[in-house]
Formats: C-alpha cells, structure tokens, sequence
C-alpha cells in the first residue's frame, strides 16, 4: 500500500501561542496530523508528575516541555501505561446487548485510536531554527526534521510523540527494507508507506506476465512495484504518484536499484498518458478517512482511488492487455464494503475478472487474538485480481 496524498506548503503557518515567564510567546506550529494547535499551554518539566500529566493531556492541555528531554520520554510513557490501564466501561447487562457488528468494532477501534493519540499529542517539545532540541540529553533530531518538513523557517513547536516517529522513519529510511522478491533493500521516506507486507509483493513476483514491453505502476510509493516489474524484465515502466514525498522515495529507490534506464517515475493522477499492455494498482484498501498523512496509503474514503482506477483502465489498456489490482478483502470482513459492490463496479467500468491469485497475509496481527479487530484479521485474503476489457 502506497501514500497517496499531496503534500503542499501551507499558506499561512499556523502558530501556537502560549504565556511563559510573564510573557506572550509564540512559535510555529507543526503537526503532521492536521491537529489544530492547541489553544491551553502549560509549562512542564521534571517535577511533573505522571498523574498531573496525564490529567492536563486527558483535558486537552498541552504540557510544552523545559526539562530533561529523556524524562519527558519517560513521563510520555507513564502516560501510555495510565491510558492501557484505565479501566474499561462495563455493561450491567451485557448479555442483554447484542455483540458489536464488525464494522461497529471497527469504528470503535478507530474512535479508540483518535482519542489515544490526541491525548499523547499533549506532551510538546521546542525546537529551535535549525531543528536542534534545546533541552538537556537530547538526540540530534536536526536530518530527521529536516526529511520530514524540508528546511527550516523559523522556532517551531512539534508533540515528542512525533518527533520519535521522525526519528523512527530515519532510521528505517537509512537502514531501508528487505524484500525478499527483489533480493534488495527498500528506503521508505516518512510519510510514505513501508512495503513491509511482503504478501502482496510476492502476488506480483508469481503472476506471469501479459508482457515486457511497458507497464504502468499507479500510486508507486516508494516505487517497489515498479521495481520489480523492471528485474521480472519489462523494458519500460512508468510509475506515477501524486504525492511529493513518494515521487522523491521512488526515485531514490530506483536510482538505487540501478534501474532508472527502465523506470520513469512520474507526478500524476492516477494514470499517465497513453496504454499499456499492463497496469498495475495497489490501492488503500480500506474505505474510511484517514487521520494522518501516513494513513492515506490504508485508507481510501468512500473508496475513490479503487472506484478511480477501475473507471478508467480500460481506457489505458492496449488489446489483450491486463490490469492487476492488488486488492484485501478486509473491508469486506469489515462490513465496509461487500464482494458484489466490488463486482458491480468492475461490470460498470466494462472490465471482467479472468482470473486471481490469492494468499493470506502473514503479519503478526493476522494470528493476535487479543487485537480488536482479530474476527476480521484472521478471515482476511489479498488478491492479485487480473482484470481485462469486456
């Protein structure tokens, strides 16, 4: 699954404002989710206690850090503990009420979700004009910023959760990820998804080819896809994306892989010019609206990107060519989308199923009992849908 969605500068930063030492202050504010800046800012430091913290975050309070930076960590993690631990509403007749549906399970889940990470968004750290922390023991966080938010204009504010996952994306970015079909390594940027589901990757190693000539790769993220389309031997491939971030991962990507003479990554929406004997999309699979620039590469809302692609493959495919969508069917094991609204929009886009290669994924939360969602995880398969013209 790919990040999909368009990054772009704001026009008028927003600035979180708050009173320290007798004085208004002010700063830029930044946050990758799109949460609003908040509008109530103490002063924390060591003698914080968790309690205290997490009452203020629990308010919506933010806590803009003074002290020990490796203390802050530590309070952000007593704050995680207080939010697992709190005991969970019972019902008196519980077996009175019906068992949730999957798709209330679902919302549930997500509403669960929101709340924990707006409450752990409470705890903020300074960071001055080069993106250098000023507190004590602080890591060096100044290349991560800078991958993530490009240079530097001024003082900011950013939450510590956060700026660990900067640091998170990184270290995966330098380090990159093994994929076992193209016997290479993958650099993900942050903000752009990991291909750490190597299922789907797999699907596209094992399927014969329609042809080597050219291929299409719509929403390339990191430009994995793609990749592997050149070393299976397809002489051309065009690999598109709308997303900043990801046009600059996959280019990275391919330069790395030495495959640039075979791949041209290129900004567009959804599909480039022309036909090809072969298109191939892995779109967000879940129809709901994601809460962060991460989540655009798993959710779709009101499946816009599948419905995109389907509607208009047929007009991008050569006589006799195939498109590929790599499609799971969670969403259906969801109830947030059924097998015959699927089947009702390939017809309507005048396209048929002649064929599919199915696996089941092999991630830790497929076989977690304990994970929410797990009725729904356990039953889950993705495909490889081979699609032609009617």
């Amino acid at each position: 699954m790919q990040s999909k969605n368009s990054v772009s500068p704001a026009v008028n930063p927003l600035q979180l404002h708050w009173e320290e030492d007798g004085e208004s202050r002010s700063a830029l504010w930044r946050s990758e989710s799109g949460n609003a800046p908040p509008k109530r800012v103490v002063i924390g430091d060591d003698q914080l206690t968790a309690d205290s913290a997490y009452r203020l975050a629990c308010e919506g309070t933010a806590i803009l850090w003074r002290g020990d930076f490796q203390n802050a960590r530590q309070l952000l993690q007593a704050v995680v503990r207080r939010i697992e631990n709190k005991p969970k509403k019972t019902r008196k007749k519980a077996d009175e009420a019906p068992p949730p549906s999957p798709v209330d399970s679902f919302n549930l889940h997500r509403l669960a979700q929101s709340q924990r990470a707006r409450t752990l968004a409470m705890l903020l750290l300074p960071l001055d004009e080069q993106y250098a922390i000023p507190l004590r023991r602080a890591p060096d966080v100044r290349e991560a910023c800078e991958e993530a938010y490009g240079a530097s204009s001024g003082p900011s504010v950013v939450s510590l959760r956060e700026v660990l996952g900067l640091v998170g994306a990184h270290e995966w970015r330098k380090k990159g990820v093994e994929i076992a079909a193209l016997g290479a390594r993958i650099h993900p940027y942050y903000g752009v998804f990991s291909p750490v589901r190597g299922e789907y990757i797999k699907l596209v190693a094992d399927q014969p080819l329609p042809s080597k000539t050219l291929a299409f790769d719509i929403g390339t993220g990191t430009g994995v896809l793609a990749a592997l389309l050149a070393q299976r031997g397809v002489e051309r491939v065009v690999a598109t994306d709308m997303d900043a971030r990801a046009l600059a991962c996959a280019h990275e990507n391919i330069e790395r892989l030495g495959l640039a003479s075979q791949v041209d990554v290129v900004k567009a929406d959804l599909f480039p010019e022309g036909r090809a004997p072969l298109v191939v999309c892995n779109p967000p699979w879940l129809p709901a609206r994601p809460s962060s620039a991460i989540e655009h590469a798993i959710y779709d809302p009101e499946s816009r990107m599948l419905r995109g692609f389907l509607g208009g493959l047929a007009a991008h495919l050569t006589p006799g060519g195939e498109g590929w969508l790599i499609l799971s069917d969670f969403a259906e094991h969801l109830g947030l989308r059924t097998r015959a609204q699927l089947q009702e929009w390939v017809d309507a886009a005048g396209l048929k199923v002649d064929g599919r290669l199915d696996v089941k994924p092999h991630h830790p939360r497929a076989a977690d009992k304990t994970d929410p969602l797990y009725a729904a995880r356990s039953k889950e398969v993705t495909s490889l849908w081979r699609l032609v013209a009617a």
